[in-house]
């Protein structure tokens, strides 16, 4: 699995191991201005990584509602649909950059160190939630039968 934070200058990545179980930051791609470039780089991790899924993150005001940061990663999101070969999902993305930010601060990064790696950090969080809800979910379905 590929995650995927969406930033107007920067992409930040994160992957899952083979079993789909821990998520870790894999990169940055700075925006190119061209989507379409973006999206080609992102293939490119895809078939780098033997990804078979995409998962971006949807920033959802804290309310919950889709805002105008929330539709435009969902617009994104199906444009990657529409360019990719794998299935693109999109999940919940809130305050991912903050927890990204504070176990970055733990580690001892200053805020110059932070923002060359809070994206990619901020895209294993989301990834990792996705990767937990959906094992949970599994979970209940077999519990349930």
């Amino acid at each position: 699995m590929l995650g995927l934070d969406l930033g107007s200058q920067r992409i930040g990545v994160a992957v899952s191991d083979a079993g789909e179980v821990l998520a870790s930051p894999l990169r940055t791609l700075a925006r190119s201005g061209d989507r379409r470039r973006d999206h080609r780089a992102v293939a490119a991790l895809v078939d780098e990584e033997g990804a078979g899924c995409v998962v971006v993150g949807l920033p959802l005001s804290l309310d919950g509602s889709h805002g105008p940061a929330a539709q435009a990663a969902r617009a994104e999101a199906d444009e990657l649909a529409a360019a990719l070969d794998v299935a693109v999902a999109v999940h919940d993305e809130r305050l991912t950059t903050v927890e990204a930010h504070r176990r970055l601060a733990e580690r001892g990064l200053d805020e110059r160190a932070r923002r060359k790696v809070v994206d990619q950090v901020a895209a294993a969080v989301m990834l990792q939630a996705w990767l937990d809800g959906r094992r949970e979910r599994a979970g209940r379905e077999e519990e349930h039968g």
